[in-house]
């Protein structure tokens, strides 16, 4: 019998097959023959980042967001991606004397709590739980006014952090994944996202929105000839509610990238705030030394967007992949785990605002992720995502029953190797429930 090959549901990236690798080499060859270009790409770079590209992005992202007001080259800053550019507002603006606490989406990316621990905020973090709308702005609002009223609040610290004119120290942090959220795939309604914005301005928070995953939306309301706009952001909120920011700095940045799209090797993204707050987080002391993060990649990103061929492509390729493989994965947990009593979210026929990477799964009660992992690995070379993962350090339990959820990617593996992924973690239930 032959032995079987490992199957990877956990792994986060875009399968090889989809990337645009032809046409990087074509943007690649294009820049390196022109020197006007080159000549600025392989240079460090002004601080914001290449300025055609900041140009480019700040168009495409008006357009695709159908914004009232189009925003200008002056709201974006390049970046290294979306983590290391996570790690660079934190130099800028925040301290930990000042700053405090963290608060935080749970479930959550997990690696993303070792870029607050190395930014000083190790046991400051906060897990706020999560519903169908993401993100739970009552129960936020609820935590931060009893913090607000606590003693801890009411400590005064030494700045550890010389003041800036670039720069204003925020008190909180709140960091979420506004659209198909890594790893439930919960999106928030406007609604939510207008109250979380005035909360933040209550209390001098700083909402960070991870917007990866924006781009990539399906649903019942999506069809092959009417793609459905994402959401508003978070960040667009901020600009227009009740009259636009309440100073220079604004309450809200939209962290993108384009790991998820082109591929996370390609190391680029792009911050979008207001126009002060933009050149804040460029004056970061690795961008004053090393130079703007990705410049010659960015020239080659650059290349596809000048002549529209991003958005085409994740219209054309993107978009009509992952709603297949969405569907696919779904429809397999159906007929192999739901007769187990599996269920999960979102459910791409009947949700309109379905997308993203990742199927949120939920085991029986009688059964442990832990174990399902453990067992899946060993039993069937099959690697799942356990849900105690994303369970924020330090709250002391796991909230939402973590310990029973398990994230699925179906943007990695080939379509086969899904559904053959199903059926192994089908076998390793059905083993355990009859244990």
């Amino acid at each position: 019998m032959q032995p079987k090959s490992q199957i990877d549901l956990f792994q986060g990236w875009p399968a090889t097959a989809m990337l645009p690798t032809q046409r990087l080499k074509q943007a690649a060859n294009d820049v390196l023959s022109n020197k006007n270009i080159f000549s600025d790409g392989l240079a460090y770079g002004p601080d914001e980042g290449y300025y055609p590209f900041r140009e480019n992005i700040a168009k495409w992202l008006s357009e695709s967001y159908n914004l009232l007001h189009a925003i200008n080259a002056e709201r974006i800053c390049i970046t290294g991606g979306a983590s290391q550019n996570l790690a660079c507002m934190l130099q800028v603006f925040t301290d930990p004397a000042q700053t405090q606490r963290i608060w935080l989406v749970e479930p959550c990316y997990h690696l993303v709590f070792g870029v607050f621990e190395d930014a000083g905020f190790s046991g400051r973090m906060v897990g706020i739980s999560e519903d169908e709308g993401g993100m739970d702005v009552t129960a936020l609002e609820l935590a931060l006014s009893q913090f607000e009223s606590g003693e801890d609040a009411n400590q005064s610290h030494q700045a550890a952090k010389p003041p800036k004119p670039y720069r204003k120290i925020y008190r909180h942090v709140i960091y979420c994944i506004p659209s198909f959220s890594n790893p439930s795939g919960m999106t928030m309604p406007c609604a939510r996202r207008e109250a979380l914005v005035r909360l933040a301005r209550r209390y001098d928070a700083l909402v960070v929105c991870d917007d990866v995953y924006d781009f990539l939306h399906w649903g019942i309301l999506h069809t092959s000839d009417a793609v459905a706009k994402p959401l508003s952001r978070i960040v667009d909120v901020d600009r227009e509610l009740d009259g636009g920011p309440q100073d220079q700095f604004g309450n809200a940045v939209s962290n993108g990238s384009f790991s998820k799209l082109i591929g996370p090797g390609c190391r680029v993204g792009w911050a979008e705030g207001t126009k002060c707050f933009i050149h804040g987080l460029s004056q970061a002391g690795s961008t004053r030394s090393g130079g703007a993060p990705s410049q010659l990649m960015s020239t080659f990103v650059n290349d596809l967007l000048e002549d529209g061929f991003l958005p085409r492509y994740i219209t054309n390729v993107l978009i009509p992949q992952g709603q297949k493989r969405h569907r696919l994965l779904a429809s397999a947990i159906k007929k192999h785990l739901g007769p187990l009593g599996v269920s999960f979210t979102p459910d791409p026929e009947t949700s309109s605002v379905a997308g993203g990477y990742y199927i949120w799964a939920q085991l029986p009660v009688t059964l442990d992720a832990t174990q399902v992992c453990q067992y899946a690995l060993e039993e069937q070379k099959l690697v799942l995502g356990n849900g105690e993962v994303f369970a924020v350090p330090g709250r002391g339990s796991l909230g939402e029953d973590l310990h029973r959820r398990l994230r699925l990617c179906f943007m990695w593996e080939d379509e086969e190797r899904l559904v053959k992924g199903i059926e192994r973690l089908g076998a390793v239930i059905g083993d355990l429930m009859i244990d």
